[in-house]
């Protein structure tokens, strides 16, 4: 694929001269990575799109009066799927590389700065955090919104993932500390009735919540009466900070009371009893790791959940948490995960006759894509390049220095690639990025507003 030049240039102009709803695109001669389990990989194959919808996957397409891209020496694969990530802290990035615990998180993060955030300043985070998801291939991003401290803290977030293109994931919740409106979780169904009254749109609702009452109390801790709420909005539920023993017994309530389901999504998941986990895979709850926070920041035993959830039948999706502390990209988190429970199965079958049981690249290239939109109530939209599905995907540099030569196509998206190899990205059929380069973002200007941004949140006093 001809992506870095005066081509590029010219398919894109050509692309965008087109009505979106009436555009074909036709990617040729790649080798496709679809994630399907019936489709499998497809060697020289070609992808077809029309308006938004992939409609076609295999050799020799044609297409009459569709843009032909030459994607010879890359590899298409879905767009990544982020499950779970506080979009707003993103212009705070590293700004605590080694915090040691939950604690110190929370008391700097969300007792601190949180507390002294603007609209504007939710928009700002939100927009950066989702450009940077674009440019490293995350197509569907999940913003757990949990600074609404105004109806216009909510708008704003939400705007921003309207303004970037992105497949976004609204999911609404209250702050933990500091004076807000109490707004939440009442502004919900006008947040839906505003925003998310179409079925089929970019952007989707889902109510965010807490797994039990220890850090910020009972408002936000999921139970019957926000399952309720849920259910009567139509929405998913996502459900943070779910650790350890108190989590466990939150679990075994839940599936009590009838609120665990396929709908609501446990986040983290570290430190669970058994019984806990063997609730959740009987009811089908979905479950979004955090690989680096978990292992980095030490959330409970600090060891990402993926055994524990694989044995209930749970296949997880992945995501990126804070930026604060973490890095931004789902390469890192798709890394993480496989080394760790490779070396954990290794290190457990040791000095044993027994044979360890190991995750794959495929597998960890499932969470993060097919994996990833189940958990996020999308498997029907995106995670795979299955003709009927939306035009989420990216193209994949196999010929760059660090990817040549092309041998394992799943190997070489996973452990060898990384934001500069993906020249170009797709959501919804709409080119977002092209050329190597995230398209209709002013840089300079969106850098001004980061750092004015970061600058008031550094120097104002918490609230």
């Amino acid at each position: 694929m001809n992506v870095n030049g005066t081509t590029s240039a010219a398919v894109l102009e050509q692309l965008r001269r087109q009505p979106a709803d009436q555009r074909r695109i036709l990617f040729a001669g790649a080798t496709i990575v679809t994630m399907d389990p019936d489709l499998g990989v497809v060697d020289r194959g070609d992808l077809l799109i029309e308006g938004d919808t992939i409609t076609a996957v295999g050799p020799g397409l044609s297409a009459a009066d569709a843009v032909v891209v030459d994607a010879t020496g890359t590899i298409l694969t879905p767009g990544f799927v982020d499950t779970h990530r506080h979009a707003w802290e993103a212009q705070l990035r590293r700004i605590m590389p080694d915090v040691d615990d939950l604690g110190g998180y929370v008391m700097a993060t969300l007792a601190g700065y949180a507390t002294v955030y603007r609209p504007e300043d939710m928009y700002i985070g939100t927009k950066l955090a989702a450009l940077t998801a674009i440019d490293s291939g995350i197509t569907t991003m999940l913003d757990f919104s949990h600074n609404s401290r105004t109806r216009e803290h909510s708008d704003a977030a939400i705007q921003a993932l309207l303004d970037t293109g992105i497949r976004g994931v609204h999911a609404s919740m209250g702050p933990h500390f500091g004076e807000w409106d109490r707004q939440w979780p009442g502004d919900l169904t006008r947040i839906k009735d505003q925003y998310f009254s179409a079925d089929d749109q970019l952007l989707t609702l889902r109510l965010a919540t807490l797994a039990t009452d220890e850090i910020a109390g009972p408002v936000l801790a999921y139970g019957p009466e926000l399952a309720r709420i849920a259910r009567d909005l139509g929405v998913g539920v996502s459900v943070d900070a779910v650790f350890g023993t108190a989590s466990s017994e939150a679990v075994l309530s839940w599936a009590k009371d009838g609120i665990l389901s396929p709908d609501v999504t446990l986040i983290h998941s570290t430190g669970l009893t058994s019984e806990a986990w063997k609730a959740m895979g009987e009811t089908g709850t979905t479950v979004a790791l955090a690989p680096t926070s978990d292992a980095q920041i030490g959330l409970e035993t600090a060891i990402p959940a993926i055994d524990e959830a694989l044995s209930v039948g749970i296949r997880p999706g992945l995501s990126i948490d804070v930026e604060v502390a973490l890095a931004s990209d789902m390469f890192t988190q798709m890394r993480a995960l496989h080394a760790i429970q490779r070396m954990r199965a290794v290190n457990a079958a040791y000095d044993t006759d027994q044979q360890p049981s190991r995750i794959t690249t495929h597998d960890v290239l499932d969470f993060a894509t097919l994996q990833g939109a189940r958990t996020n109530g999308l498997a029907g939209v995106t995670g795979s390049l299955t003709p009927g599905k939306k035009a989420d995907l990216l193209v994949v540099q196999a010929e760059d220095l660090n990817n040549m030569p092309l041998n394992d196509p799943i190997g070489t998206v996973v452990l060898g690639s990384d934001a500069r190899n993906i020249s170009a990205v797709l959501v919804n059929g709409e080119p977002r990025k092209w050329a190597g380069q995230v398209l209709d973002v002013d840089l300079p200007d969106l850098r001004s507003q980061v750092h004015a941004s970061r600058e008031y949140l550094l120097n104002t006093p918490a609230a």
